[in-house]
C-alpha cells in the first residue's frame, strides 16, 4: 500500500523507526526468503516505518536490479501493514535511478543517504538533492551526514523548491545546527534521530523536539527497543538509564572496536536470536569468535529468552 506525503511524514514522526538488515546467502546473493521471513518476524513488533536498503541494509553493496527486489519483498510482504521507506545514494544519476526503482517497486518514501566520496559545495548538494527530489512523486527525508550535510539556509531553500522533502534526518549530532533548523523550518519536515546507536542520544533530541529516531538494535533485540523507546516517551528515566547502562553504553564500545561494526554486530545479533541474516558483503568484516560471545551476553541481560530460540 501507497502511504501519501501526509501519512507517512505523521508515521515518521510519531512511532520507532528500524533498518532492517538485508539477508544474503553463504555465496552473498540476496535471500528473498529469509528477509522476507525477518520482516514477517519483526512487523508485529510495531515498528510505524520500516527503511528497506538503508544503511544497516548494505545499500552501498547493492546494485540496482537486487535493490529493487529487496524493495520489492519488503513492500510486498509489509503491504497496508506498515510503509517502507528505501535508501538512495550514490551520485546523482545514480541516486534518481534508484529513488525510481523504489517508486516503481511499491515504496512509499525514499531515504536520501550521502553522495559518494567527493565533497561537494553546499549549492552543489543543494542540486543533487533537489534533482533526486523532482525525479520521483515519493515523499524525501534527507539524511544529514558524512560529506553531505545541509544547514537551516539551504534546507530553507530546498522545502520552497521541493514540496515532496518531508524529512530531515540527522546523523552529525550539533545540536546547534538542530535548533536552528527546527526554529527555521518548524512543521514543514519532520525530524528523525539518525546518529548510531541512537537511543543514546535520544533523550537530548525529545527535548528539542525530535520524537523519534531509528533503532538498530530492533533487528536483534526488538522488545528491548520498544521498551527503550517507550521509556523515552514516558519520561521514564529509571528504566532508560537501567538499559543505557547494562546494555547500550556496552553495545557501543563493542561496536568502536573495529570499523564497519555498526552493520557487522547488528547481523551478528540476529543470528544469536535465531534469525540470521547471513554474511556482510565485502568490505565489512564479521565479528570475532570472543566479540559475538559478548554480544551474546548483552542480549541475555535484557532478553534472555531471545537466545533460547
Amino acid at each position: 500500500m501507497y502511504f501519501d506525503h501526509a501519512a507517512l511524514k505523521h508515521l515518521l514522526g510519531n512511532g520507532l523507526l528500524s533498518f532492517p538488515v538485508t539477508d544474503f546467502t553463504a555465496n552473498g546473493d540476496f535471500n528473498e526468503q529469509t528477509y522476507r521471513q525477518r520482516l514477517e518476524w519483526l512487523m508485529p513488533y510495531g515498528a510505524s516505518v520500516l527503511f528497506a536498503a538503508g544503511g544497516t541494509g548494505e545499500f552501498f553493496s547493492l546494485e540496482v536490479d537486487e535493490y529493487a527486489k529487496v524493495v520489492k519483498t519488503a513492500t510486498d510482504t509489509c503491504k497496508k501493514d506498515t510503509p517502507i521507506v528505501a535508501g538512495v545514494g550514490q551520485g546523482t544519476r545514480a541516486a534518481i535511478r534508484y529513488a525510481q526503482a523504489a517508486e516503481a517497486n511499491g515504496a512509499s518514501g525514499i531515504l536520501l543517504m550521502p553522495h559518494y566520496l567527493t565533497e561537494a559545495s553546499l549549492d552543489g548538494i543543494v542540486d543533487h538533492v533537489e534533482a533526486v527530489c523532482k525525479s520521483t512523486k515519493l515523499g524525501v527525508v534527507v539524511y544529514n551526514r558524512a560529506n553531505s550535510q545541509l544547514n537551516a539556509d539551504a534546507l530553507e531553500r530546498l522545502v520552497d523548491r521541493c514540496p515532496n522533502l518531508i524529512g530531515f534526518k540527522d546523523g552529525v549530532g550539533n545540536i546547534e545546527l538542530m535548533m536552528s533548523v527546527h526554529n527555521r523550518i518548524g512543521d514543514r519536515l519532520v525530524y528523525v534521530g539518525g546518529l548510531p546507536t541512537a537511543e543514546i542520544f535520544a533523550p537530548a533530541y525529545l527535548a528539542m523536539g525530535v520524537n523519534t529516531y531509528s533503532s538498530a538494535v530492533f533487528n536483534f533485540v526488538p522488545a528491548t527497543a520498544v521498551r527503550f523507546y517507550e521509556a523515552i516517551r514516558a519520561n521514564d528515566h529509571a528504566t532508560v538509564n537501567d538499559l543505557l547502562k547494562r546494555f547500550y553504553f556496552p553495545l557501543i564500545a563493542l561496536r568502536n572496536r573495529k570499523s564497519g561494526y555498526a552493520v557487522s554486530m547488528i547481523k551478528a545479533g540476529a543470528t544469536l536470536v535465531g534469525h540470521s541474516a547471513g554474511p556482510v558483503r565485502s568490505p565489512l568484516t564479521e565479528l570475532t569468535d570472543a566479540e559475538v560471545e559478548i554480544l551474546a551476553g548483552l542480549i541475555k541481560g535484557v532478553e534472555p529468552e531471545a537466545l533460547a530460540r
